[in-house]
């Protein structure tokens, strides 16, 4: 993963959402367990994938997580919300990989990445991302290196 993800505001990235801390999200040591980071992650990403204004999947076609990579940077507690940035940070043939910050009050909590393969819903192989689909990602690209 990039170190560069760590230097990023929420505001770096082109697609953002929130969600609430849960009590039931806590472990034993009164944090947000970890396992947990991946749900907020998945918030984003089906944010960013499914949102009606510019749908990615075309007909017969959907999406597979193929690597999720999680760097935990900061403790979550209860109560709060998470704010979670979404960006393209590469295209390929048939798989795209997002970058994602997910923040507590400004403050950057874990940085992750996420490969996305499309897949056809028939075959369930792998298939190329259509031109629309290509232009779509393209415009939700990172851009610029992080603030730093």
């Amino acid at each position: 993963m990039t170190d560069q993800n760590a230097h990023r505001t929420l505001e770096d990235y082109p697609s953002r959402s929130s969600t609430d801390i849960r009590f039931a999200d806590l472990d034993r040591q009164g944090h947000v367990n970890n396992a947990v980071f991946a749900t907020f992650s998945e918030i984003g990403r089906v944010a960013f994938m499914y949102d009606p204004e510019r749908p990615l999947a075309t007909e017969g076609r959907s999406f597979v997580i193929a690597r999720l990579v999680i760097d935990f940077r900061a403790e979550l507690f209860w109560p709060g919300t998470v704010d979670i940035g979404t960006g393209v940070l590469r295209i390929g043939r048939s798989s795209f990989t997002l970058a994602q910050g997910i923040f507590n009050d400004g403050r950057l909590a874990a940085t992750t990445e996420a490969t996305i393969v499309m897949v056809d819903k028939e075959t369930r192989r792998s298939t190329p991302l259509p031109p629309q689909t290509l232009d779509i990602l393209q415009g939700l690209m990172l851009t610029g290196l992080p603030r730093t």
